[in-house]
């Protein structure tokens, strides 16, 4: 009996490459036809272009498509992690809908899954994007895995892109996570891991949706996830100022009873101490914010998404 492979997408405003998408996945699926069958889920998250349209024309035309239709833009963190929960297949490959990660390597995920990983993904060794923002991204691993102190050892350059076994996707449906870190998720069920090097595509249609919101939203979700270390320099850094402003005030009460003609009551000094504090504290109510909103995220314990239509199942 063949083996299924479901094949999971996220698609927002995607006109131009949903097509081509279909195309090269189906490209690879058919190189494995005499041992495997596959399914391809996309999932539409509140596009506002003709997406939607093209996806029913394609649905239409090959039943392998199977199409689910969101009632507004869940995001890019939920809507692709649902998608994986609502297949049925025995590998599950996720893959972004902008080709911008090689649909080709679906052949090279199952040739390492047959040598028995539960989980594969593709790593980023170099990418053609923006150069900047790929020094950032790297950068960005390595403050992430500095202060990681969960005990799990996170993958740089790792978007969830690539291939879960059965027994995986079975594990995150009995997790229940409202907001997944997904490459975080994998990490620590602890599975047999291995990655394989790839260049990330240049993105030739349509415009990215990585605004500097969404790339700040997955950065919080991992540092409040696998970080407590910002809240301890919190803690740690409200005790030593603390112990500081009592020996400045010890100082100044001194020196003014010792020289109390010959002290101005400088304003400059105590502008400057009292904006310094304010900015301190500031900046890490706004650390606790983030690990507010992080609990109050899992404590709602909302839908991952809200589905308008499927089509093909």
């Amino acid at each position: 009996m063949k083996k299924l492979i479901s094949v999971v997408s996220s698609a927002f405003n995607e006109q131009d490459n949903i097509e081509e998408l279909c195309n090269q996945i189906k490209q690879a699926c058919e190189t494995l036809k005499d041992n495997y069958d596959y399914e391809q889920i996309i999932l539409d998250n509140g596009s506002t272009d003709n997406t939607v349209n093209k996806l029913r024309e394609l649905a239409a035309k090959d039943k392998h498509i199977k199409v689910i239709i969101n009632t507004r833009n869940f995001g890019h963190i939920r809507s692709p992690y649902y998608g994986m929960l609502q297949s049925h297949g025995d590998i599950v490959i996720s893959i972004a809908s902008d080709l911008q990660e090689p649909p080709s390597m679906i052949i090279d995920f199952i040739k390492k899954w047959e040598q028995g990983y539960k989980v594969v993904l593709g790593q980023k060794s170099a990418s053609k994007e923006n150069k900047i923002m790929y020094v950032i991204r790297t950068w960005y691993y390595k403050l992430l895995n500095l202060f990681n102190d969960s005990g799990t050892k996170l993958l740089e350059h790792c978007t969830g892109f690539g291939l879960y076994d059965k027994e995986v996707i079975n594990k995150l449906k009995s997790l229940n996570e409202p907001y997944p870190y997904l490459r975080g998720l994998v990490c620590e069920l602890g599975y047999e891991l291995v990655c394989i090097q790839f260049c990330q595509n240049k993105r030739e249609k349509g415009k990215t949706k990585n605004t500097f919101y969404t790339l700040y939203d997955m950065a919080m979700l991992a540092f409040t996830n696998y970080s407590k270390v910002p809240l301890r320099i919190a803690t740690m850094c409200g005790f030593l100022l603390s112990i500081l402003s009592f020996c400045l005030a010890i100082f100044y009460l001194i020196f003014k009873l010792l020289f109390w003609y010959h002290l101005p009551a400088g304003i400059a000094p105590i502008l400057i101490s009292v904006f310094f504090f304010f900015s301190v504290q500031l900046f890490f109510i706004g650390i606790l914010g983030e690990y507010l909103h992080a609990i109050l995220t899992q404590i709602q314990n909302r839908p991952l998404v809200i589905e308008k239509e499927r089509i093909n199942f």
